[in-house]
C-alpha cells in the first residue's frame, strides 16, 4: 500500500523549517535541492551529496551542525581549515568518511559558512555522488512492491 503523507490533507499544517538555514541561503546560487534523511536534510549539488543539516532536540544532540560529504583521504586537509571537526558519533564507526562541524562548537557558523564558500568554489574535498539505489529481486510469485536499499 502507498505510504500518504499525513500533512497532505491538512492545509494549515507546514513542514518544519529546515535547520540551519543560513548554509543553504549561502549555496543558494548552485540550486541546492534537500530530501530528508534519517531525519535530517541532505542538501545536493547536481548529482553530489555535499552536506547533511542535522539540529535535533532529542538525547542525540551531540552530532547536530553540519556532516561534510567527504572522505579519509581528505580528513587531514579539511581540519586544518575546520579545527573543530570531528567524525560523527552516531553512525557507530570511530572515523567515517561524514565529518561533522558541530552546532555547539564556538565557530560553528565561521566554520559552517567557510564549508558552504568550499562548495561554491567546487572543492573537491567535500560532496560525494551516492552509490546507486539497487533493486532486490522478488521471488516469482511475491506480492508488494520491490524493496530498494542504498548501495
Amino acid at each position: 500500500m502507498p505510504k500518504i503523507r499525513r500533512d497532505a490533507f491538512l492545509p494549515g499544517r507546514q513542514r518544519k523549517p529546515a535547520p540551519h538555514q543560513f548554509v543553504l541561503d549561502a549555496i543558494a546560487a548552485l540550486s541546492p535541492v534537500t530530501r530528508p534523511m534519517f531525519g535530517c536534510l541532505a542538501v545536493y549539488v547536481g548529482e553530489k551529496i555535499v552536506c547533511v543539516l542535522r539540529d535535533k532536540r532529542e538525547d542525540t544532540t551531540a552530532d547536530n551542525g553540519v556532516w561534510l560529504a567527504t572522505t579519509q583521504e581528505h580528513h587531514e586537509s579539511l581540519r586544518s581549515e575546520f579545527p573543530n571537526m570531528r567524525s560523527i558519533r552516531v553512525l557507530g564507526k570511530d572515523v567515517t568518511g561524514w565529518q561533522l562541524l558541530p552546532a555547539d562548537a564556538p565557530d560553528f557558523e565561521e566554520a559552517a559558512l567557510r564549508a558552504c564558500e568550499l562548495i561554491v568554489a567546487g572543492d573537491a574535498r567535500i560532496g560525494k555522488i551516492p552509490k546507486r539505489r539497487l533493486k532486490r529481486r522478488r521471488e516469482p510469485g511475491m506480492a508488494g512492491p520491490t524493496n530498494t536499499r542504498l548501495g
